[in-house]
């Protein structure tokens, strides 16, 4: 069979035109081979190797640089100019191949022929060749080819622009979706899972995909509750603080809490407890480590893991100190509530029937949130810079409110139930309608 469709074959002498179409095939070839090459030789570059090129004040160093400072517009360069010149050797080759070899009674060979042998030649001179060779003499390629480069790209500017800014557009958008997916529909999907032995899992998994979104000021501890202690206050005071409260580390300030000192740790002073009043335990204090309030806490765990510290003190905008922050903080917004032997529960709501609960002011809305089940962004949009419940009747009412009064938002009813002169201290929440 094989010496029957040889023997159809119909060899065609060289003409005029097929001499030239070699001709330019070759050149087409040579010009795509540059071309490949220059893509593995510009971008193999390593940053030493370009210091190495500007180090030297060549005329083609030069260019080879000035290439280099739009990496988009040269790739976008080397790939169009890269794919017309093969599309015209691919319809040049075919022309060639035609014009010399003759197939009348297999024309299904003569296809299957010029696909071998166009594609035989692409790869093998304009791809492999130039990119094995130019791999290895990366530098030497780059600056042959770095003044045609040049031009070239200047030469197509206008069409790598249409290119460049669709591949913008793209990635905006991919970045947008992904981000999307991330973190909503992921915690939909996480919600969908409601057997009862996965339900602890569940509530990792949930904390870890709300993670990224929370700042400091949600999670804080605000300077009303901080357990602290005057720079001026002497060894017996702060022995009686120290045993009081049980905490391993307590704020040290001068004058007022917006002057914080250091840290005291309490392990540093155990080997000083025998040493009696006269015992200067100020010069034993840790410099304190600083965090703004919008600072986002898995940045914070970063932070804490690099500087190898457990506590944060938290300032505001002006520079004030709003509370403070620790490790355990963090871990609770993944793990939940970390307790230990020496914890006594703080207990900062109570609940009075199905969906009525009492409370304590200072509540955080992100653990108001927990509680109730209530989602993250429910009072998104009436909350303000609030961060405690009382914070968001505050912005709710727009005044400080006196017992008894009442606010509704949404399905949520708000009683005060005990305020004092500046601060609401216990709020009855009575949640409607709630849907199953």
């Amino acid at each position: 069979m094989l010496n029957a469709i040889f023997w159809n074959i119909q060899i065609h002498p060289f003409s005029t035109e097929t001499v030239i179409s070699i001709i330019v095939v070759v050149i087409l070839l040579v010009c795509s081979a540059l071309i490949s090459g220059s893509e593995v030789a510009y971008f193999s570059l390593s940053p030493s190797e370009k210091n190495k090129i500007a180090g030297k004040p060549l005329k083609r160093n030069a260019y080879l640089l000035k290439n280099l400072e739009s990496p988009e517009q040269l790739l976008a360069t080397i790939l169009v100019a890269n794919n017309f010149i093969k599309v015209g050797i691919v319809v040049l080759s075919s022309f060639t191949v035609e014009s010399l070899l003759d197939f009348p009674n297999e024309p299904i060979v003569g296809f299957v022929v010029q696909v071998l042998i166009i594609s035989f030649m692409i790869l093998l001179i304009s791809e492999i060749i130039p990119k094995i060779y130019s791999t290895h003499h990366a530098i030497k390629f780059a600056r042959f080819i770095s003044i045609p480069l040049y031009y070239l790209t200047k030469l197509l500017k206008p069409i790598n622009a249409v290119f460049i800014f669709s591949t913008t557009f793209v990635n905006t958008r991919i970045k947008e979706y992904n981000q999307h997916i991330s973190v909503d529909e992921l915690s939909q999907a996480l919600e969908l899972t409601s057997q009862t032995e996965l339900r602890e899992d569940k509530e990792i998994l949930k904390g870890i995909v709300k993670f990224g979104n929370k700042s400091v000021v949600e999670i804080m501890r605000s300077r009303v509750d901080v357990v602290s202690a005057d720079l001026d206050f002497s060894f017996s005071k702060i022995m009686s603080i120290i045993t009081e409260t049980g905490f391993s580390r307590i704020p040290v300030y001068s004058e007022s809490f917006d002057n914080i000192k250091g840290i005291l740790y309490i392990k540093d002073l155990l080997p000083h407890a025998h040493k009696g009043v006269n015992f200067r335990w100020q010069s034993i204090i840790r410099p304190p480590f600083y965090v703004p309030e919008t600072k986002k806490i898995d940045d914070l765990l970063e932070d804490f893991q690099k500087n190898k510290v457990h506590m944060a003190i938290v300032v505001d905008e002006y520079g004030g100190t709003s509370g403070i922050v620790t490790l355990e903080d963090v871990l609770e917004e993944i793990v939940g509530e970390i307790t230990d032997e020496f914890d006594e529960e703080e207990k900062f709501y109570t609940k009075l029937a199905e969906n009525k609960y009492l409370f304590d002011g200072k509540t955080l809305l992100n653990d108001f949130y927990k509680v109730t089940g209530t989602d993250d962004s429910m009072f998104e949009d009436v909350k303000g810079e609030a961060d405690t419940l009382a914070g968001l009747i505050l912005e709710l009412k727009g005044e400080i409110p006196v017992k008894n009064d009442t606010i509704i938002c949404k399905n949520y009813v708000f009683s005060i139930e005990a305020v004092d002169n500046r601060r609401i201290k216990q709020i009855k929440v009575e949640i409607t309608n709630t849907e199953e």
